[in-house]
């Protein structure tokens, strides 16, 4: 089993209990370049709110896509898009990723913007 295959079975992992609770998830993707957020609600199967760093506004604050500082702006977009939708209290769903670095960084700045997990 390489090391995406057992991110994704720790992620489906995360999921389930996600699921089961029936809250609106954050969910983040990280690659070499850059970093994605996504507000889901799977209820509905509707995707609420997104930033990346390949949005227009970002790109132009940043160098480098896949920094913590870039984490942390998605972050804070996320969760100013949350909080415009009406949407406070999330499950954070890291997606089987080690919760250091950049998703660390990504979840602070949700959680010092106003969203509660």
């Amino acid at each position: 089993m390489n090391l995406k295959e057992k991110r994704i079975k720790r992620s489906q992992k995360t999921r389930k209990k996600i699921l089961s609770a029936g809250a609106i998830r954050l969910s983040v993707h990280r690659t070499n370049l850059h970093i994605y957020a996504q507000l889901i609600d799977d209820k509905n199967n509707k995707i609420l709110a997104s930033a990346s760093t390949l949005e227009p506004d970002v790109r132009k604050e940043l160098l480098c896509g896949s920094n913590v500082k870039a984490a942390f702006i998605v972050g804070k977009r996320i969760a100013e898009k949350g909080k415009k939708n009406g949407i406070s209290d999330i499950a954070f769903d890291r997606a089987g990723y080690k919760y250091h670095g950049r998703v660390k960084a990504l979840a602070e700045a949700a959680r010092e913007s106003g969203l509660k997990f």
